[in-house]
C-alpha cells in the first residue's frame, strides 16, 4: 500500500512556527514515527508553498497511490483549484489540519477542500496524520 502526504504553505515550518498552535515537532521527525506506525505502508511526503505544485503532486499521486493525505494549510479556505483537483483523481483523499479550525479565525471555518475529500480531521494535532493514515489503511 502506497499512501502520499502532502502538505501545504508555512507547514515547512513545524516546530518553529508559533508552537502554541502548531506544537514544537518537526514533520521530518514525525514522518519517521509514523512510518514506525505503518511498516507495512509505503508513506511518501511532500511540502509545498506553491498552489501550483501541490496540484501537480495530486495530480501525479491521484491515479497510482492507494491514499493522500492532505494538509492543504491556508489554501484549504482559498483555493478552488486544489478542490478541482481532488475532485479530479481517483485515489481517496483525507484532509488533516493540526489545529482545529473551526476554534480560530472565522474565514478558516470554510474548507473549499474538504467536500472533495473521504472525511476531514481537524484539531488533534500531528496525531490526525496517523489517524488519516489509519483511515486510508482500514477502508
Amino acid at each position: 500500500m502506497k499512501i502520499q502526504i502532502i502538505n501545504g504553505p508555512n507547514l515547512n515550518l513545524l516546530g518553529v512556527r508559533e508552537p502554541s498552535v502548531y506544537g514544537n515537532m518537526d514533520f521530518d521527525t514525525y514522518i519517521a514515527t509514523l512510518r514506525e506506525q505503518f511498516p507495512n505502508v509505503q508513506i511518501d511526503y511532500y511540502q509545498s508553498n506553491v498552489e501550483g505544485e501541490i496540484i501537480n503532486k495530486l495530480h501525479e499521486t491521484g491515479f497510482s497511490y492507494d491514499g493522500i493525505v492532505l494538509n492543504g494549510a491556508g489554501f484549504t479556505h482559498t483555493s478552488v483549484a486544489i478542490g478541482d483537483a481532488i475532485a479530479a483523481i481517483k485515489t481517496p483523499v483525507v484532509e488533516v489540519h493540526i489545529s482545529n479550525i473551526y476554534a480560530r479565525e472565522e474565514y478558516r471555518h470554510m474548507s473549499l477542500t474538504g467536500k472533495y475529500c473521504k472525511g476531514v480531521l481537524t484539531g488533534f494535532g500531528l496525531d490526525g496524520y496517523r489517524m488519516a493514515v489509519d483511515c486510508l489503511v482500514r477502508k
